[in-house]
Parts: C-alpha cells; structure tokens; sequence
C-alpha cells in the first residue's frame, strides 16, 4: 500500500477540521479514495470526509483501514510545505508519513484500534436547502455565539435566517435571494458549540450547503475543490 499527495494542504486542512469534532478515527482507503466517517463522543454529530483518488498521484491501495489519532497526524501533516509532497506507507502496524522538500523526513505514527462501529451516512429528507458564501455563513454564526448557546436556522420564501437569542442579548443574520439559493421553508435550533467548529469547514471551501427541517437533524456539506467534509448534526429541541 502505498499514496501519494503532491498537494498535503489538501489533506492537512481537513483533518484539522475534523479533529474539532472527533479524535481518534478510522479512516478507510476505498477503491475511489480515501474515506472518513465518524461520530464525535457525545453522539450529536456526524462527520463525513472524502478525499478522491484522483487527488492523489499515487494511489495503491488494497482497502485498508487505518486507525489514527487525528491530532498527531494533523501535526504531521503540518510539518509539510505547499512544495512539499507527502507519501503514507503502512509498515508493521505503523503508518510511515514520509515528506518529500530539499530534505526528506520520515514519520512513524502509531495505528491504532479505534473502538467504534462501522457508520453509515444516514438517509435525510430535508424540507429546505440554502447555498450560500461560506465565510457569510460563518460569521452569522460567530455573532449569534457572542450572545446564545444555540441559534435558530429560519428559512422562508427568498429569506434565510440565522438567529441567536440569549437570556438578555440576541443576533441576527438575515440573507435573501441576492445572497443565497433558498428552497423550502423550515426551522429549527442546533447548538453553537458544535456549529463553531464546523464552520472551520470554510478554509476548504468558498461556499455551504446548508440542509435542514423542521426540529431534524442539520446536514453541512463543504465542497471543496479536490474534496469534500460534511457534518451531520442533531437539533436542539426545547421542552416546554
């Protein structure tokens, strides 16, 4: 088994993003590329990664599976340039990152056991869908985390709206036709905490896809260029 990346940002992006929400993960070398699909320990929030096999210019693989803490291999991975290119050999039960500049340097990460069940990307019908400028997003959801802990996703006919509303303070963003695609109508209330960490999703990404329903489960989708990160995330439900 053997990958090549002759872009590493690609990939080092990504897992830094993703290890926000997840630590340790199995990430899963397909017959189409590299795959990721984790929940974070509290149950609350999927994360879904794919990286082709077109973006590699190596790509041998016999469906491995390799178990990593994200945080070590993100330091790594950040140890390589936008010159650099990066190779992953898997050699007795490690996994040999080498980095290839005017030096060759070799690391050697533990792989390790991840207890955790094969995830499936759950099946979502959602009544509105939002596509709008990623960085937009983002900062609507820092101002609605300046003054809440969770912030209301309203979407009507040729308006979106990103509301936080705390115990004396509130936010809000309000985005029409002009500034984004909007189909459907629905609302619903997710947490911040987790919503903060997704947005980091924008390094990869110029544009969101925004999926959601009524008190239902929130779908992120960041495409990037050469890839893809997306989040799936619970709702906040308020009992009366």
């Amino acid at each position: 088994m053997i990958l090549k990346l002759d872009n590493p940002k690609v990939l080092s992006d990504a897992i830094g993003v993703i290890s926000e929400v997840v630590s340790d993960v199995r990430i899963k070398l397909l017959k189409d590329g590299m795959s990721i699909v984790a929940v974070d320990p509290a149950n609350v929030a999927l994360v879904i990664f794919k990286l082709p096999k077109e973006t590699f210019s190596k790509y041998e693989s016999g469906m491995e599976v390799w178990g990593v803490n994200l945080m070590d291999l993100k330091k790594i991975l950040r140890r390589a340039t936008n010159s650099s290119s990066v190779v992953f050999e898997e050699e007795d039960n490690k996994l040999k990152i080498s980095i290839f500049d005017k030096v060759k340097r070799v690391f050697n990460l533990s792989l390790i056991e991840v207890e955790s069940e094969d995830k499936e990307i759950p099946e979502l019908n959602f009544a509105a869908k939002v596509e709008l400028d990623s960085t937009s997003f983002s900062q609507a959801i820092e101002d609605s985390k300046i003054v809440a802990d969770s912030c209301s996703l309203i979407a009507g006919e040729g308006f979106f709206i990103i509301e936080g509303n705390g115990s004396l303070n509130s936010a809000r963003a309000e985005f029409s036709g002009d500034e984004a695609l909007i189909q459907g109508i629905a609302k619903s209330k997710y947490s911040l905490e987790y919503l903060m960490k997704f947005i980091k999703g924008a390094k990869i990404s110029d544009k969101v896809i925004v999926n959601f329903s009524d008190d239902y489960p929130l779908r992120l989708d960041f495409p990037g260029e050469k890839m893809g990160i997306g989040f799936v995330l619970a709702p906040r439900v308020e009992n009366d």
